[in-house]
C-alpha cells in the first residue's frame, strides 16, 4: 500500500488538505498527517480543525513515504520558515519520491530547489511574482516526480492525480466514479 506523508500548518488551506486525504483514504493509500507545530491539532485559515495523526518532530528520521504532499494556504508561510521543511522535501526528491504542492504551496518547491525555469508546474495566481514560469491555466501539472495544482479549487483534481502515479489509472476512475465527478 502507498504511503504519502501530508504536512499540515497551522493556516492551511481546508478544502487542500482534506480532499486530497479523502480521495487517498478512498484508493487505499495511507496518509500520514503530520502537523508542523508541536501539538496535533491544527487550525485551517476558515477555522477547522484537524487532529494530524502525529506531530512532524515525532515522524521517525528515514520513513518512507511514496510520496509527500503540502497544501496551501496562508500556512505556506510557516511552512517556507521552518527550517525542517525544505530539507525533508529535497530529501524526498532525492529519494526519487513524488512531491505534491498546490496553491502557493509551490513556493516551498521553488524554495528547495525543486521548480523553476525548465521545469512545468502550476500555483495559484498570489504566488506569479515568485514563481513567473507558472502554467496560469493548469488546473494541475505533472513533471517528472512533481505534481502541482491552483487552488483549492482544483483540489479535487489533484487528489485524483495523486491516486492515478501511487495506485493506477484504473483505480483513479473507480474513486472518481464513486464520488460522482
Amino acid at each position: 500500500m502507498p504511503r504519502v506523508l501530508l504536512l499540515l500548518p497551522e493556516g492551511f488551506e481546508e478544502i487542500e488538505a482534506i480532499t486530497p486525504i479523502d480521495v487517498l483514504r478512498r484508493a487505499g493509500v495511507e496518509v500520514v498527517v503530520a502537523a508542523l507545530a508541536p501539538g496535533i491539532h491544527v487550525t485551517g485559515r476558515c477555522g477547522v480543525t484537524l487532529h494530524a495523526d502525529l506531530p512532524l518532530a515525532a515522524v521517525p528520521a528515514g520513513e518512507s513515504f511514496d510520496a509527500l504532499v503540502i497544501p496551501g494556504g496562508p500556512g505556506v508561510r510557516a511552512l517556507r520558515d521552518d527550517p525542517r521543511v525544505v530539507p525533508l522535501v529535497r530529501a524526498h526528491a532525492e529519494a526519487g519520491r513524488w512531491i505534491a504542492a498546490i496553491c502557493a504551496a509551490p513556493l516551498v518547491l521553488r524554495d528547495a530547489g525543486l521548480i523553476g525555469a525548465g521545469v512545468r508546474y502550476t500555483a495559484h495566481p498570489s504566488a506569479a511574482n515568485e514563481l513567473p514560469d507558472l502554467l496560469p491555466d493548469a488546473r494541475v501539472v505533472r513533471h517528472e516526480r512533481i505534481i502541482t495544482s491552483r487552488g483549492a479549487g482544483t483540489a479535487l483534481d489533484f487528489g485524483l492525480e495523486l491516486i492515478e502515479v501511487l495506485v493506477s489509472a484504473e483505480k483513479r476512475a473507480e474513486v472518481a466514479a464513486s464520488i460522482c465527478t
